[in-house]
């Protein structure tokens, strides 16, 4: 049955959340650019190495400054009323998405969650042939979570990509480490993609189950019971999220912050993990919550799907290393490739 859902045509997206000038654009622009947020809070993608407890909404934000210079220039959006109109004559974008490598807690069996556990040897090999397998499709923006394994994939992946630009993470938390990493040269500027860490893009918080060995948790609680904490939609572990809650913030986040870079014609990568880019899946192929609970995503496999004219168009999930037979390559993603054939030969 997943199957069978999984390669439906896709239907029409529904429209974006607005949001007022605080994404970014896919090329790095004039010296000194500045973001102007008028008495707007920046969510500030904390990663774990600010020291977080969990996944939740108990993130802190951060006044941005009225003015402040940047590696990347905000997008503009269009008034509510006007979306819809903007959505039909938008310009054809990639959306590529990547569940991470296997972590080390994926190799012990144990929930991980929220918890911030690096890549194996196997991880790190998954993410550098994910990046094969995309190395011809542009990107001109990346999203990450703000958990190091979802951020090592990208990384890694944009290694392997044929036009060597440096994906840079965006550094928001304070003013300083946004002063501290400002880049002064337009030339590295225009070789550089701007990466955004968000903690909405986290993977579920297993509550109470995080750190637990799987199977020994099945032997204590009953395998009925860890299956409906781990397959159901709105029954959450014991002080933990269900798939129901983890969606309501990854795809909240994705509406008003990636969909925009999106009908700008911006090229973007999401690196994240099994249920919140499950949650996003679920929104762009319109899956019901029963659809959703049987769908899998493997580590370290992209998955490309195609935004025009308002719709969200499901292009490939590869399932070899070559790009032969994999992605339905639309005519300007044909254009990409011939071009960078054309530069780098």
């Amino acid at each position: 049955m997943v199957t069978s859902v999984f390669h439906q045509p896709i239907g029409t997206a529904q429209s974006h959340q607005h949001l007022q000038n605080s994404d970014f654009r896919h090329e790095f622009g004039h010296a000194s650019v500045k973001l102007t947020f008028k008495g707007f809070k920046v969510e500030t993608g904390l990663s774990s190495r600010e020291g977080f407890s969990s996944c939740r909404r108990k993130f802190g934000v951060v006044q941005a400054s009225a003015s402040h210079t940047s590696v990347a220039q905000p997008v503009s959006y269009p008034p509510n009323n006007s979306t819809d109109e903007l959505r039909k004559k938008s310009s054809e974008a990639a959306l590529i998405l990547i569940r991470h490598g296997e972590s080390l807690w994926n190799e012990k069996n144990l929930f991980t969650g929220c918890v911030d556990v690096p890549l194996t040897k196997k991880g790190v090999e998954e993410a550098i042939e994910a990046g094969k397998r995309i190395s011809n499709i542009p990107v001109d923006m990346i999203y990450t979570s703000a958990l190091i394994r979802a951020q090592m994939t990208a990384m890694l992946a944009m290694t392997q990509h044929r036009r060597k630009k440096v994906p840079i993470i965006l550094h928001n938390e304070s003013e300083q480490a946004r002063e501290w990493s400002q880049i002064f040269s337009e030339d590295t500027k225009k070789q550089s993609i701007p990466v955004v860490t968000a903690w909405q893009l986290n993977e579920r918080m297993y509550g109470e189950l995080q750190g637990l060995n799987k199977q020994e948790t099945a032997d204590r609680f009953g395998k009925e019971k860890v299956h409906e904490w781990r397959r159901s939609y709105d029954i959450p572990p014991p002080n933990g999220e269900s798939l129901e809650m983890c969606a309501e913030r990854a795809v909240a986040y994705f509406k008003d912050h990636i969909e925009p870079q999106l009908l700008s014609g911006k090229n973007v990568m999401i690196a994240a993990h099994g249920n919140s880019l499950r949650s996003i899946i679920m929104y762009l192929d319109k899956l019901t919550s029963q659809e959703v609970i049987n769908l899998e995503l493997s580590t370290g496999i992209p998955m490309l799907y195609i935004f025009k004219g308002g719709k969200f168009i499901r292009r490939g999930s590869p399932a070899g290393p070559t790009e032969a037979g994999v992605y339905a390559y639309t005519r300007r993603l044909a254009l990409y490739r011939q071009k960078l054939d054309e530069m780098l030969h």
